[in-house]
């Protein structure tokens, strides 16, 4: 649980132009937000357009991030689908030494009941060896859980030991927060709401805008965990017009735009998703200037 406070970064998975991922990008990136001084790695999360690797490629990429960081930092390992016994399944695949935790998104597209939302992640706690953190982002799975699901597996499960709340409802985060047990932690899964969600109890935020940015990010967090609200209060405001522009056509195209602009790595994407309009990209490509 310690080891997961603070700033986690989404890594973003660096791809070439003929589609093929990017290992060379890849190794450029783990060093960009290590240097940054990130506190935990999270591979094959969303944001590392996931959907779209085949498991051979997942498993590279896995196997890759944990060479580069060479034990430096927490990985937490992004686990999820909307086939329960798939992501079981999956779950077996990895080699999993030297992960942390598992992070598992609540089922997408099928817009289960909360006691199916409930049911699959007992399924999933039955058989891992690691620390499950949830994962609700109903933004993308068309399915809540309700702050009422996830205090019913915080409480039930002991290898679940928190939630990436990404809802953006914040009445459903503090009633988490009012009512968790003392083991198990929220982390903001929302960019702009880290700040607040840190002062209100969270521990920190996995992020998006934090393979760009990890310094000021981490600062950000760190300083917010530490009850230094003015400095957190103004680094929060440097990035916010930053971090809407991340999101304004999409995840992960915005921050591979500006990846591209702070020459960490490439901006292809895989199909479905494609990259920012060349208006975005331009002012992109400006904001970058501004907080570089």
């Amino acid at each position: 649980m310690e080891a997961l406070k603070g700033t986690g970064v989404a890594l973003v998975t660096p791809f070439n132009s003929d589609g093929t991922v990017d290992f060379v990008g890849l190794t450029a990136l783990v060093e960009h937000v290590i240097q940054g001084g990130l506190d935990f790695l999270v591979v094959l999360g969303t944001t590392g357009e996931t959907a779209t690797l085949e498991m051979d490629e997942q498993i590279a990429i896995l196997s890759h991030v944990k060479k580069v960081n060479n034990a430096r930092r927490p990985i937490v390992l992004g686990i999820g689908g909307n086939n329960t016994a798939q992501v079981i399944s999956n779950y077996q695949s990895f080699d999993l030494e030297g992960v942390t935790a598992i992070l598992t998104a609540s089922p997408y597209y099928n817009k289960p009941t909360q006691e199916g939302i409930y049911q699959h992640y007992k399924a999933i706690a039955s058989i891992s060896s690691l620390p499950i953190l949830l994962y609700n982002v109903p933004g993308r799975t068309a399915s809540n859980m309700t702050a009422q699901t996830t205090l019913r597996l915080a409480n039930d499960f002991e290898n679940i030991i928190g939630i990436k709340e990404a809802s953006a409802n914040m009445d459903q985060v503090m009633q988490i927060l009012k009512n968790k047990p003392d083991n198990f932690f929220l982390t903001s899964g929302e960019d702009a709401l880290a700040f607040p969600i840190s002062i209100l109890g969270g521990v920190g935020v996995i992020s998006v805008v934090a393979n760009a940015y990890p310094k000021q990010y981490s600062d950000m967090i760190r300083a917010s965990l530490m009850g230094d609200l003015a400095t957190a209060r103004n680094l929060h405001y440097q990035l916010l017009d930053f971090t809407n522009l991340m999101f304004e056509e999409g995840n992960p195209g915005g921050i591979k735009a500006a990846l591209k602009h702070l020459s960490v790595c490439n901006d292809y994407l895989r199909l479905p998703l494609w990259r920012v309009s060349d208006c975005l990209n331009e002012r992109i490509q400006q904001a970058v200037k501004e907080i570089s």
